[in-house]
């Protein structure tokens, strides 16, 4: 599973990325978290 983060790096973006570090951790689930911070990716999702 691959979860993305979208976000330009701000506190809340930060705190996502770790609280799903966590969750994934504690699930014991396999998965990767890919931060995405270009605007213009972000904006291609539909964000």
């Amino acid at each position: 599973m691959v979860i993305q983060i979208l976000g330009t790096g701000c506190p809340k973006c930060k705190a996502l990325e770790a609280n799903a570090r966590q969750a994934i951790e504690a699930g014991g689930i396999e998965a990767t978290i890919e931060k995405v911070t270009e605007i213009d990716r972000i904006m291609d999702m539909g964000v």
